[in-house]
């Protein structure tokens, strides 16, 4: 069973959409027969996705550094938890363990993983599909960043496009499962 790998909010933010979107993204994962990947703790939107997933059948998988852990924010009923001894490790275990990425709202850590794997990505060190759930427009203003970002020629549109957007965790995962990764990465020339 493929593992689709969830970055989101240790916290449940000041929008009661998000909690909303992140309940139903882990009911929608567990129903297509997917597992949940995430960083393995019970609190915020996290503990909500990892909640789901495992009230509607599926399991979860947490990955968290000792540091973390020993706050005991780590998540105690999941399927699977692994302990690991720094951040580098948990992002790395959590690439590994997964076929797909999503980023639900949240703050600096989910921004930096996000853009983390979606380098990884670019620069062909993986081939899985990696999209945002746009809920009530948390990314828009990211999204058009990005776009300016193309326009000035520091994204190439083949990269852009691996961002896969939606409002709706059923369209993001029908998008994501039809996903087709660029044929060149960040260093190969796309000029014949």
């Amino acid at each position: 069973m493929p593992n689709i790998c969830v970055y989101c909010g240790s916290s449940s933010g000041n929008h009661p959409a998000f909690t909303t979107a992140a309940r139903a993204l882990g009911a929608a994962i567990a129903g297509h027969g997917y597992g949940l990947v995430y960083g393995g703790a019970s609190i915020g939107l996290m503990g909500t996705i990892a909640d789901s997933v495992m009230a509607s059948g599926g399991d979860a998988i947490g990955v968290m550094p000792q540091s973390l852990a020993d706050k005991e924010i780590a998540h105690q009923q999941l399927s699977t938890l692994y302990i690991t001894s720094s951040m580098h490790e948990r992002k790395t275990k959590m690439a590994d363990l997964s076929n797909a990425f999503v980023a639900l709202p949240g703050g600096l850590g989910t921004l930096e993983e996000l853009f983390e794997i979606w380098t990884w990505g670019q620069l062909a060190f993986h081939q899985k599909p990696i999209g945002l759930l746009n809920v009530e427009g948390y990314f828009s203003d990211l999204i058009t960043f990005l776009d300016k970002s193309q326009q000035a020629g520091f994204i190439k549109p083949e990269h852009l496009q691996m961002l896969i957007v939606a409002d709706k965790p059923e369209q993001l995962l029908e998008q994501m499962a039809s996903y087709t990764p660029p044929t060149a990465g960040k260093l190969e020339s796309t000029e014949k």
